[in-house]
C-alpha cells in the first residue's frame, strides 16, 4: 500500500495534459527515445525532456542511457493501469 506522500508524488507527477500524453505514449511504444516522443507528440524535444524528467522524479517513468540516447520505460510499479 501507497502511503499519502507517495500517492501525492505520483499524482502531482502526472498533473499535466502533456504528461499524461506521454505516459500514455511511452506505454504504446516501451523504449522509446525522448526525440521519438517529440516526434510522435508533435511537441518541442526541450518541453519534452522536461515533462519526462518530471516524471522520472515522480517515479512514473524509468530511464536508460545507451550512449547518447535516453530511452524511457514506464516504472514497473505503476499505482493504477493507464488502460
Amino acid at each position: 500500500m501507497k502511503t499519502p506522500k507517495q500517492l501525492e508524488r505520483y499524482f502531482k507527477g502526472a498533473a499535466n495534459h502533456r504528461r499524461i500524453a506521454i505516459l500514455l505514449a511511452v506505454e504504446k511504444n516501451e523504449g522509446i527515445a525522448v526525440e521519438e516522443l517529440a516526434d510522435t507528440l508533435g511537441a518541442n524535444l526541450k518541453t519534452i525532456s522536461q515533462h519526462t524528467r518530471s516524471l522520472v522524479q515522480a517515479g512514473l517513468l524509468n530511464k536508460n542511457y545507451r550512449g547518447y540516447f535516453v530511452f524511457r520505460f514506464i516504472f514497473p510499479v505503476a499505482i493504477f493501469p493507464l488502460r
